[in-house]
């Protein structure tokens, strides 16, 4: 089993992979809508620091605590008592939103694939109707967009399949090859940065009632938008059973983070930069766009190409991820126990096809532009399902620290517990920016609370585990 054990690059082209993945290719214009240029810099400053914080937490937590590697989920269980029901659910209700969440982010990866895939083959983006069924209609490029999406999907199903440190070596080559084209796509968009584009700095922007928003109001408009972005800093931790070495865990969430945030501020404000903020608030492929004003129209296939094959890794390295969580909860009783079946790979082949059967349902709402619209809804519920389980990480780390737990060295108790601190209030504080809308905070708590009426299924599995062990006990 050691040929499937990752090391310190791998892990970070996990982390680099996963968290530059969709999000990228539409944030400057996400960004140009939520916030003005100025409104832009410090989300970045902002989710930069909180980020930095957080992945602190998760470095920290895999070292000092190497029995919880079964991911995010096992810090939640752990913030209350050993075997408590009260861990259980806590357990299995993170583990449930973080798969859910999952799910539909594949989905969002899978679609932004497709869109830069119609740069090369235009019909995807054609608006006829092809039929319909009731009140939905159809169009020709949903249809299409559907039919491909669902064939990437089972594709790298079969890629997974075959092995973890395959897959591993899959993801590095896509994200190596990814970061090249990004810095690429910087040296050359310098050329065509023009200040006058971002410049007032702080201009006008509605929030989704119609209000004029001030400077701090479009910073929190933009929050969700720029965490979205850093989606996947748990990647290593999630990994964290498959490591070679835990120390690689810390070390690969801090390397994927700056590497991140280099490439992220780096093209936002060159984009910026490149076009003005009615052709990015209006732009359907920002980078493409923004390299053309350069290069013109025929060399930005280029960046295309480098984009396609960004996104590829980005799907395998999230579909990966989205089988392990619910795989790692199983193996400690928070998930029913059909997640834990491996293949003869040591793959989580069970959880790997169940969780995919589940991102097919949720391509099916892509395939019409209504459907479209109440999807793109859950993506931004989903976004804040992540913060969940972020924020029990941090007040586990705050327990930790005020406990005393592992820590004889007063000195790194105290930063511990800074670092903590700031990582609780910034995911506290981006749940209630993004939350302000009712809307969307009655539809996370849905999110959560659709996964009670699988509890009692756990508990009985736990309950009968229990009894085979104490079985084989006395058969001893």
């Amino acid at each position: 089993m050691n040929n499937n054990k990752l090391g310190i690059w791998l892990l970070a082209a996990l982390v680099v992979g996963n968290m530059v993945g969709s999000g990228i290719f539409m944030l400057p214009q996400s960004l140009a809508k939520a916030a003005s240029p100025a409104g832009v810099i410090l989300a970045w400053v902002l989710t930069g620091a909180g980020v930095l914080m957080l992945s602190l937490v998760f470095g920290n937590l895999s070292i000092r605590k190497p029995e919880l590697n079964g991911g995010v989920q096992m810090y939640a269980q752990a913030l209350f008592s050993k075997g408590s029901r009260a861990g259980i659910l806590s357990g299995y209700v993170i583990s449930w939103g973080y798969w859910i969440a999952n799910v539909t982010g594949n989905v969002a990866v899978l679609t932004t694939f497709i869109g830069y895939l119609s740069t090369f083959f235009p019909i995807m983006t054609s608006s006829a109707t092809l039929f319909a069924i009731g009140p939905v209609s159809v169009k020709t490029g949903g249809f299409i967009t559907f039919l491909i999406c669902t064939i990437m999907l089972w594709v790298m199903n079969a890629i997974i399949l075959r092995g973890v440190k395959r897959t591993g070596q899959i993801n590095f080559v896509a994200t190596a090859t990814k970061v090249i084209g990004f810095m690429i796509f910087i040296c050359f968009t310098l050329f065509a940065f023009q200040k006058t584009n971002i410049f007032p700095l702080v201009q006008a922007r509605t929030g989704s009632n119609g209000t004029s928003l001030s400077l701090l109001g479009q910073v929190n408009n933009a929050a969700i938008t720029t965490l979205w972005a850093f989606i996947g800093i748990e990647s290593a931790v999630m990994f964290s059973n498959r490591a070679k070495k835990r120390s690689d865990i810390k070390k690969a969430t801090v390397i994927g983070l700056a590497v991140s945030l280099v490439i992220y501020v780096g093209i936002t404000t060159l984009v910026m930069g490149s076009l003005t903020q009615t052709e990015l608030m209006n732009a359907n492929k920002p980078l493409v766009d923004a390299l053309q004003k350069v290069v013109g129209h025929n060399v930005s296939y280029v960046m295309a190409i480098f984009d396609l094959i960004s996104l590829t890794g980005t799907t395998i390295g999230w579909i990966f991820l989205s089988a392990e969580a619910p795989y790692q909860a199983a193996k400690q009783g928070l998930f029913p126990s059909i997640f834990k079946k491996e293949n003869k790979n040591g793959v989580p082949s069970a959880s790997l096809v169940l969780t995919n059967l589940f991102s097919q349902a949720f391509l099916f709402l892509t395939i019409s532009d209504s459907l479209s619209s109440a999807f793109n809804f859950v993506i931004q519920v989903a976004t804040l399902a992540y913060l969940v389980p972020y924020t029990a990480s941090a007040l586990y780390q705050v327990k930790l620290v005020i406990t005393g737990s592992t820590y004889k060295n007063q000195k790194s108790r105290f930063t511990d517990g800074i670092i903590a601190i700031l990582a609780t209030i910034y995911s506290i504080y981006v749940i209630f920016a993004g939350t302000s809308n009712m809307k969307t905070f009655l539809l996370g708590i849905a999110l959560y609370a659709s996964g009670i009426a699988l509890y009692p299924l756990i508990m009985r599995s736990r309950k009968s585990l229990a009894q085979q062990t104490d079985i084989k006990k006395e058969a001893i």
